[in-house]
Parts: structure tokens; sequence; C-alpha cells
């Protein structure tokens, strides 16, 4: 099997030759582990990558580096407050101040992430086809960018209130949304992606009958964009999701990464072989304090729980505090299991 082949086969539970990888290395690790980081795109080299992508029109809102100490103002006009290199930082003035929206007319839509080239795209696919499983370089988050706009604290509230010019703003924004997976959707790339971070440690952070009424039918979109495309569709979220787990299995989401250790694999595990596991390993605890042996023990119970005839995808994130060897043994480790 070629790579492209080989996740297809671990998607769709056909048995993989060997356990996909797809390496998540933060700007911290480039940072602080560049002859670490190199060892192990060397030794243990992505099946899952993305594209360059390049805009006719660049922006005029976004400012500064998300990875560097300082101000950094994004695509919508957000600022953020960065005070540790290679970790994003934090939106202490949010741009809506007003609870009922009126202000809204400051967020910037980035509509410049729509020029790209879908030729340039094409072309970029074609000399890694085969080579690689390409993912779009786009990744809808409303649920968090939300909050970026609002405040968190301040954007719980509103989802209790819904206010009017926040639902007619939710709607603009989903439907950028939509208009941007569309076109990555008639590019060659293999799957669409997309991300919210829905958990805290030990429970989801909004009530799941509001997450149902109000970001469910979003994703529900997304997902069938990728599908009438003939594209899988993947999605990241942390902290403790078990509760829309079977929600987004009933939506057809092809590949979730999720905080697995977080959730309990027991619990996790009576939805193997229903959707795939795009990682992950431990990285609140296991990559930053456990030993070599833990992280072996650790990969190999993900895969004796979760594993069906394929499945899983060998994923973990080299971010802050986690130790190069004990990275390093998570692909080794899967390289050996199967």
């Amino acid at each position: 099997m070629n790579t492209k082949e080989l996740v297809l086969a671990t998607l769709e539970g056909r048995s993989p030759t060997r356990v996909p990888r797809h390496k998540w290395t933060l700007a911290w690790a480039n940072n602080n582990y560049p002859n670490e980081v190199k060892s192990l795109s060397d030794n243990y080299p992505d099946d899952i990558s993305g594209v360059d992508v390049k805009y006719s029109q660049k922006s005029d809102v976004e400012k500064g580096n998300p990875f560097e100490q300082g101000i950094y103002v994004d695509p919508w006009g957000c600022t953020f407050e960065n005070i540790q290199r290679g970790v994003i930082g934090e939106v202490k003035s949010p741009l809506v101040q007003d609870e009922e929206w009126t202000d809204s007319d400051k967020i910037h839509i980035p509509e410049e992430w729509l020029s790209f080239d879908i030729d340039d795209i094409n072309k970029q696919y074609t000399e890694v086809n085969g080579s690689q499983f390409i993912l779009a370089s786009a990744c809808p988050r409303p649920f968090e960018q939300l909050q970026f706009i609002r405040g968190t604290e301040n954007f719980y509230i509103d989802l209790m209130m819904r206010p009017k010019k926040m639902m007619e703003f939710i709607e603009k924004m989903h439907d950028f949304y939509c208009r941007l997976l569309t076109k990555w959707a008639e590019t060659d790339v293999d799957a669409l992606n997309m991300m919210d971070d829905w958990g805290s440690q030990n429970s989801l952070l909004i009530n799941p009958i509001t997450w149902r009424e109000i970001f469910k039918p979003m994703y529900k979109d997304y997902i069938d964009i990728a599908h009438k495309a003939n594209k899988k569709m993947f999605m990241h979220s942390d902290g403790y999701i078990l509760d829309i787990y079977p929600d987004l299995i009933e939506l057809g989401l092809d590949a979730l990464n999720s905080q697995i250790f977080c959730m309990e694999l027991d619990n996790v595990a009576k939805y193997k072989g229903k959707i795939t596991f795009w990682g992950e390993i431990d990285r609140q605890n296991l990559l930053v304090t456990g030993s070599v042996q833990d992280i072996e023990d650790a990969v190999k119970l993900v895969y004796e729980k979760l594993w069906s005839h394929g499945k899983c995808i060998a994923q973990c994130e080299f971010g802050p505090g986690a130790k190069p060897e004990n990275v390093e043994a998570v692909y080794r480790t899967w390289n050996q299991v199967l």
C-alpha cells in the first residue's frame, strides 16, 4: 500500500499493512528541540500532510506572530496577548463588547481565505500524490472563534440569552465556513478538517442540548460538503467530549482527534470500529512525566482497546513539556504493534 491507500484503509477499517502516522509538532518543540524534531521526521515520516496555501488577497487585519511574545491580531480582528514563545496567547479584551452584539460590524470575516488558486493546490497535490494523504489547509472552528470574538465567559452567557444580532452573525460565519470548505472540496485534497475544543477535564463546556441546537447542524453541513465531494472529514476537539461522540458518529465524521485518556479508554472503547481515533497519547501527564515504558504500555493499550481492522492513527502532540524520548517511543511502538 502507498500512504494514501494506507490511510484510506485505516479510515474504512480495511486492515492496513501498518498504522499510519501523523505527528503534531508545535512551535514550542521546534524552538526547544530542533534536532529531535528533525530526527523524528527522518525516522517516522508522516503519512498525512497538508499543502502550502497562498492567497492572492492579503489580510489588512492580521498582525504579528501567534507564536511569539507580544500582541497578535488574528484574521477576524481578535487581539491575543502572548507571554510565552511557542504557545498561542489569550484574548484579554474581546472584540465585541455589547451584550446585544450591536458592535458586531467590527468583526472582519476573512474572505481573503477564499482567494487561493485551486490549480496551485492541485499541482502541489500531484507532486506528492501517492506519498501522502493530504488534508485541506482550512479549519472551521465556530465555537472557539466566537469565544475569541466575545470572550469565553460573555459568550457562554450569550448562548443562554441568544441575542438576535449574535445569531445573525453566527449565520454569516457559518455561511463563510461553508463557502470556504466548498472551495476546498473542489480541489484534489483527500480530506477536509475542522476543530473546536468542546470539553473541560471532566465534562462538556456547554449543555449538550445547546450544542445540538446550535452547533451540530453546522457540523452536519461541513461533513456533508466533504462527503458530497467524496472526501473524508477530520475533526479535533480537546477535553471530555464523550457526550457528543454518538452525535459526531451519527453525522458521519470519519476521524476524531480527542483526549481519549482524559475520557478513559474503557469509556471510549464502546465506539470502537464506529469512528477512526486520530490519536492521541496523554499529553497532560504521560508525555510530560511518564517513562518510556509508560508510553509503550499506553500505545499497546490504545491498540488493544480501539484498533478494529484499522480505525486508529498513530498521532501525538509534541508540545509544551513533552519529553522527546517519549514522543519517539509513541511512533516506535505503533510501528511494532501491527
